[in-house]
């Protein structure tokens, strides 16, 4: 499908249904967040860094998540070690979230999200789903058949319809790693394909300035990133002035280093506690705090 066709389509964005403001606020703030660091992959640019790999397998990034000032939980960002999928070496992509003791009072919230791609971060292979929150318990896997160009969603056995994705597509997860590869200039706006196997999207985002920030795990010259919410569905969808922001760092390695958005059940943020397997962190070397360039 060309990718002209795909920027006409109004569907929502993959990976957001949080089911609106009518449950738990808790359960939006985890899951929301959550979807952040997935909606962080609606980053993608038209220039390959030339500066050596983003990320390896061994990272790992840890994220305390807060509504508006109260603790809610953490997300988890891991790079497994590579697996052989489909004929070729493929990477292994996890994200897990989950509720803290005092959210869990209200509404447990266990999620993991697993995502394969190809080494060379050409398109996805293949995407798992396994949601416990509440009640609601799902195990979604998403399977990718590139000779058909489609993708299957199927939830506990029961399978849709396949539906036809473009060449290159990710999955929600995937796809932002892809973008850790990506040249980001201020001003520019990304887009890259994405398919949770339900909907089929151009996703668009806008690099809006640099800046340094400061989180637990240091101090930092980031990109903020601000993508386009006018699709977007659930909780983003409710929230007539919703806007969702997230800093990556301006070096090669683009790690996520604070997230922010407001929703209509209130504002969350989610910031960067700990890492491991990355390089180290170049000094920061700007005149002041949110300088621009």
């Amino acid at each position: 499908m060309p990718a002209a066709m795909i920027a006409n389509r109004t569907e929502t964005v993959p990976g957001l249904r949080t089911n609106g403001c009518r449950r738990s606020p808790w359960r939006n703030t985890i899951l929301a967040a959550a979807a952040c660091l997935i909606v962080a992959g609606i980053l993608w640019a038209d220039k390959i860094a030339t500066a050596g790999p983003a990320f390896q397998p061994g990272e790992r990034l840890r994220f305390i998540l807060k509504w508006t000032i109260i603790p809610a939980g953490e997300a988890v960002l891991e790079v497994l070690p590579l697996e052989h999928m489909a004929g070729r070496d493929a990477y292994h992509f996890v994200l897990t979230a989950r509720s803290n003791a005092f959210v869990d009072a209200f509404y447990m919230v266990r999620d993991r999200v697993d995502a394969w791609s190809d080494t060379v971060m050409h398109q996805s292979l293949l995407y798992r789903k396994k949601q416990h929150e509440g009640k609601t318990q799902r195990d979604i896997i998403v399977s990718f058949d590139w000779e058909d160009s489609t993708a299957q969603y199927v939830n506990k056995g029961s399978a849709r319809e396949p539906i036809a994705i473009s060449a290159g597509t990710f999955d929600p997860l995937a796809i932002f790693y892809w973008s850790r590869s990506e040249h980001l200039a201020v001003g520019g706006q990304l887009r890259r394909s994405v398919t949770d196997g339900k909907k089929h999207v151009l996703g668009i985002a806008n690099v809006v300035r640099r800046e340094t920030v400061r989180v637990p795990a240091g101090k930092f010259d980031t990109f903020l990133i601000e993508p386009d919410l006018r699709h977007v569905g659930g909780v983003f969808e409710k929230s007539p002035d919703a806007r969702l922001q997230l800093w990556v760092t301006a070096d090669h390695r683009r790690l996520p280093v604070k997230l922010k958005s407001k929703v209509v059940v209130g504002s969350f943020t989610g910031e960067l506690v700990d890492m491991s397997g990355t390089e180290p962190q170049p000094a920061v070397t700007l005149s002041g705090e949110g300088d621009g360039h």
